[in-house]
């Protein structure tokens, strides 16, 4: 197949190129990006991008897919189906599900599955310990082995400090980092919303930034005494900004991922009672996201990553003590970060195809993330102009769990190819 891609703003964080230009498709992989009169293009499929950016296909390195054991929630493929709506080409599917993936044949299942039924490419991280107990070492080299591309206690922490130094020694010895969830489960208690105003007022217990900090600042600890590759999942707090920025200025190997809702959203948002404004890590303070947001913007954070967790209607329907945490993502990525982030100054287009897309291939060693000659074709075209307003009855996802709907923004998903073939196009 031959795919052709006219007169849109290429934006590629790998060759640093942002001009605008024609992109040509063969075979699944770039050939050309200027063509020239001599060029045969006929038996083409066009595509016209003018005044659209065209971007490497983005990659999100946190996403629950709840397959297998919680396909009430979501599926492989309806995931997959939301992710290519949301212009994400690549996700990596957490290992809390049930049974936790924490070792090599888990692994082959969800990567057979997804082979089978997802329009985009699916990775699988591996859990740290069996069973996200805690308690003994999950089988990382299989699991590596098998294609795992990171190891994760997602969900929580591993709180014996020992266990987790030899967690890092060995995702070393294997080359793939670990993405922590930063939780010290003896502080959290029974906390539902950030520790402040909005928690006193709805009377339910908070959640300090210290449940995060701390924990942040351990996990980097242990990485820099094993040289482990760490990658910091969904940070909130203005400290974690600071904690990451002093760790890289000593050399460690840490990367950090900032989620949509916590650069879009403050505990000021949360509409009484309403389980969608409900997440782990919580909505925090405007000092925070101002931080967040700032880090970004100066490069600290390296990633933006959603933490889609979809759930069921009647879990969320219950209290907002007794409701799940998480909210989906993978379907308003796009517009929140144009609407809070580029179009406010904090990003350029270039810095927002860094942190979706190619900063995430180096952090998992995917040679993606790039739209150089040579690559394969994983695509995003996007209308950053058109504005929209949030549906969940459009979403793809099974879970419509979403603080975002009846918002609008800004940043529309026009297509999204993977290896060179048109998986979602917009078509309203």
């Amino acid at each position: 197949m031959r795919l052709l891609i006219k007169n849109g703003r290429v934006i590629d964080p790998g060759s640093k190129q942002d001009e605008v230009m024609d992109l040509l498709i063969e075979d699944g992989k770039i050939v050309k990006k200027k063509l020239s009169i001599e060029d045969n293009l006929k038996e083409l499929v066009t595509i016209d991008a003018t005044g659209c950016f065209v971007m490497p296909g983005f990659i999100d390195l946190h996403v629950h897919l709840r397959e297998p054991g919680f396909e009430q929630k979501e599926t492989i493929a309806s995931g997959a189906s939301a992710a290519a709506r949301g212009g994400f080409t690549t996700i990596c599917a957490m290992p809390n599900t049930k049974p936790v993936i924490d070792n090599a044949d888990k692994v082959r299942f969800v990567l057979n599955k997804a082979a089978q039924v997802a329009p985009v490419n699916v990775c699988q991280v591996g859990a740290i310990t069996v069973s996200q107990l805690g308690e003994k070492l999950a089988d990382i080299e299989g699991m590596a082995k098998a294609g795992a591309i990171a190891i994760s206690e997602d969900g929580k922490s591993v709180m014996n400090v020992k266990l987790y130094e030899e967690a890092m020694k060995l995702a070393k010895k294997c080359e793939i980092p670990v993405m922590a969830h930063c939780e010290d489960k003896n502080l959290v208690g029974a906390g539902v919303l950030n520790k402040g105003e909005k928690a006193t007022q709805l009377q339910v217990e908070g959640i300090s930034n210290l449940v995060e900090d701390v924990i942040i600042a351990r996990d980097i600890m242990i990485a820099k005494e094993t040289n482990a590759k760490l990658h910091l999942c969904h940070c909130s707090t203005k400290d974690s900004v600071t904690l990451v920025e002093e760790a890289k200025k000593k050399g460690i190997q840490v990367t950090a991922e900032v989620c949509p809702h916590h650069f879009a959203l403050t505990e000021d948002d949360i509409i009484n009672g309403d389980t969608n404004y409900k997440m782990n890590p919580p909505l925090r303070t405007k000092e925070d996201v101002k931080a967040l947001k700032l880090g970004l913007k100066n490069d600290i954070m390296d990633v933006i990553a959603t933490d889609h967790a979809p759930h069921h209607e009647s879990e969320k329907a219950k209290s907002l003590k007794e409701a799940p945490f998480g909210i989906v993502g993978l379907e308003t990525a796009v517009g929140l970060t144009i609407t809070e982030l580029v179009d406010k100054g904090y990003l350029t287009p270039m810095q927002m195809a860094e942190k979706l897309s190619y900063n995430p291939a180096k952090i998992i060693g995917l040679d993606k993330g790039t739209l150089e000659i040579g690559k394969v074709a994983d695509v995003v075209i996007i209308n950053p102009d058109m504005e929209y307003t949030v549906d969940v009855k459009d979403f793809a996802s099974m879970g419509k769990n979403t603080p975002f709907a009846g918002m609008k923004l800004k940043g529309q998903v026009m297509a999204t190819i993977v290896n060179g073939k048109v998986v979602y196009q917009y078509t309203k």
